[in-house]
């Protein structure tokens, strides 16, 4: 069974590593000693992408796995809704 998100897989490995540039940015600005509003202003940037991230990994989890579980029913309908609300209980956490 394929994931929900494989049709925009490129786009989340794009979007990952562009995240993943911008922390060893945060990384070269606290090794430079860069005053720490400016590293907060790009903490804040990065744990915006990442939730953004988070939510389409989200969204494309309850329009496939979750919906498709539902509608065959039985057990695995009723694991798939239970992570699909963890999951969402970790994000609002978070």
């Amino acid at each position: 069974m394929a994931h929900g998100y494989i049709t925009d897989k490129d786009d989340y490995l794009k979007r990952l590593r562009r995240i993943e540039g911008q922390i060893r940015g945060l990384q070269r600005m606290v090794d430079d000693e860069t005053y720490c509003i400016d590293i907060l202003t790009q903490v804040s940037a990065a744990t915006k992408a990442l939730q953004t991230v988070a939510l389409g990994l989200l969204d494309d989890h309850l329009a496939h796995c979750v919906v498709d579980a539902a509608r065959d029913g039985g057990p695995d309908a009723d694991a798939k809704l239970k992570e699909a609300s963890d999951a969402i209980a970790r994000l609002v956490r978070a």
